[in-house]
């Protein structure tokens, strides 16, 4: 099996030099550009095949803002994550790269800790999302006959399994299956499981989050808890409802990307459900209740 291609963009040399030396030990293919516009030349190539770019946010003639806004100006880069380096960490010019499309950063100077807690971050939330939107899209034809339906699920396991079926229901399942996913994921870990904010994002910094969700499932405060997800399809409409038994959480700071976590390694799998997969989306009472809809 061929190794994964990494992309690495930054004009000063001696940085590329830091970076190959922080992922050696990964299991990637590093292509380093110190030219920005040689590195957009190799992108758009069309066997490229990158799984990941870890972008310098300034460069001279083509900067990392404008060269992320190109990336996502094609459908064919659209799911490819983007990691920012950068100095310019203002809230203002987080949110300027969060709007352009970057989700995952990192502020110079940083731990080989660090990137390679964030590259692994990043590679395992696209390969899950691939993996999701392909099985969906076999299932679609059947789907539709479904008016409605309900379904339990108490594990990620059961969440992998209902994905692709749920997603096939929908008109474009490939979109909709990453959107299913966080939503049901935050459910489980955020509501049953009862993991904070700050837990998940040390887990996912320490690699144990799988390991810590497989933990609470069976303790006896949590072991009989379960999440469900019912689909209506309607004549204009395919909508899911998503309920736990969780205590709830404030909900509202998740619908739009904060710079304030946009250097934690989650956070924003709602903002991204209620910008890629789903029309409309809302929260009800105290949040362990999602209603999210998708125009046939």
């Amino acid at each position: 099996m061929s190794k994964e291609r990494v992309l690495v963009v930054d004009d000063e040399q001696l940085n590329l030099l830091i970076i190959e030396g922080f992922l050696e030990q990964e299991d990637v293919e590093l292509e380093m550009h110190s030219d920005p516009l040689a590195a957009w030349a190799s992108l758009v190539a069309t066997d490229s095949n990158f799984s990941l770019v870890v972008l310098d946010r300034m460069m001279p003639e083509l900067d990392g803002i404008e060269l992320l806004r190109r990336m996502k100006q094609e459908t064919r880069f659209s799911d490819i994550p983007v990691i920012m380096q950068t100095a310019a960490a203002s809230p203002d010019q987080v949110r300027e790269g969060l709007e352009a499309g970057a989700y995952y950063y990192l502020t110079k100077p940083y731990e080989p800790e660090a990137l390679i807690s964030i590259v692994r971050v990043a590679m395992d939330d696209r390969r899950a999302r691939s993996q999701l939107r392909s099985r969906a899209a076999r299932l679609e034809e059947a789907q539709k006959l479904i008016a409605s339906v309900e379904y339990r699920f108490v594990t990620m396991e059961d969440i992998s399994s209902l994905v692709p079926v749920l997603a096939g229901m929908c008109p474009v399942p490939d979109v909709a299956a990453p959107g299913l996913s966080d939503l049901m994921v935050n459910a489980v870990e955020h509501g049953n499981l009862g993991v904070t904010y700050q837990e998940k994002s040390r887990l996912k910094w320490e690699g144990d989050w799988e390991a810590e969700i497989a933990r609470r499932l069976v303790l006896p405060q949590f072991a009989d808890r379960v999440a469900t997800i019912r689909l209506e399809r309607k004549s204009d409409s395919v909508v899911f409802t998503i309920s736990d038994q969780g205590n709830g959480f404030e909900w509202d700071k998740f619908l739009s990307f904060d710079p304030d976590r946009a250097f934690d390694p989650n956070g924003r799998g709602i903002a991204m459900a209620k910008m890629m997969s789903f029309s409309t989306l809302e929260y009800h009472g105290k949040g362990n209740v999602v209603v999210a809809s998708i125009d046939l």
